[in-house]
């Protein structure tokens, strides 16, 4: 199993909500604090300003479903499949992924935030205008993926490999090019500086 940053524990639970099928549900505004969902079924569910609150997700599916302003804030996702789902201006600032999928997976800004995505196959999956200022991308599977204009700003990249990926417009200031694998990725003009100065080499305009 992953370890959350600095060996943190993950929140324990108090109350359980097992083997349901909350398939295509309206979750809408619902709140939950420390609840453990096992095995519920959620695809195609929706939300919009919901708030789950330190709570585990294990075995829990997301398929083509769609959040909207929702927050997971502190949770932990453990065996979890993200198949085609959404979350546009979320909050998932302190979640924890370990072991889940997302392939086709969106995500439209949002503070994303300190989050631990390490070792995660995030192939084919799209962050554009996310924050993800310190999120922990050790050894995470990025290529080809999207990560467009989006905060990477203190991320934890080594061994990530980002190859093929869209970068364009993304903070880029804690990318090691020698940790990190960054072959045919996109970049743009002041990208190129960031990796050119972190290489040590003398950028100059003549």
């Amino acid at each position: 199993m992953a370890e959350r940053k600095y060996g943190v524990p993950a929140p324990e639970t108090r109350t359980t909500i097992r083997s349901e099928d909350w398939g295509c549900d309206d979750l809408s505004d619902r709140a939950f604090e420390r609840v453990a969902f096992v095995d519920v079924d959620m695809t195609e569910a929706t939300s919009r300003g919901a708030t789950f609150t330190e709570c585990t997700f294990r075995d829990v599916r997301f398929n083509a479903s769609v959040h909207s302003e929702s927050a997971f804030l502190n949770c932990t996702f453990t065996r979890c499949t993200f198949f085609d789902a959404a979350f546009t201006g979320c909050k998932l600032v302190g979640s924890m992924f370990d072991d889940c999928t997302f392939d086709l997976l969106k995500v439209d800004g949002g503070d994303w935030s300190f989050v631990g995505l390490p070792g995660a196959v995030l192939r084919g999956a799209s962050f554009t205008g996310a924050r993800m200022r310190e999120a922990d991308l050790t050894g995470a599977r990025c290529e080809g993926a999207t990560l467009r204009e989006v905060d990477l700003s203190g991320a934890w990249l080594h061994r990530a490999d980002l190859s093929r990926c869209d970068l364009r417009g993304s903070d880029l200031s804690s990318l090691d090019p020698l940790t990190t694998a960054i072959k045919d990725a996109v970049i743009d003009l002041r990208q190129a500086v960031t990796i050119a100065t972190a290489l040590g080499l003398q950028v100059r305009s003549e």
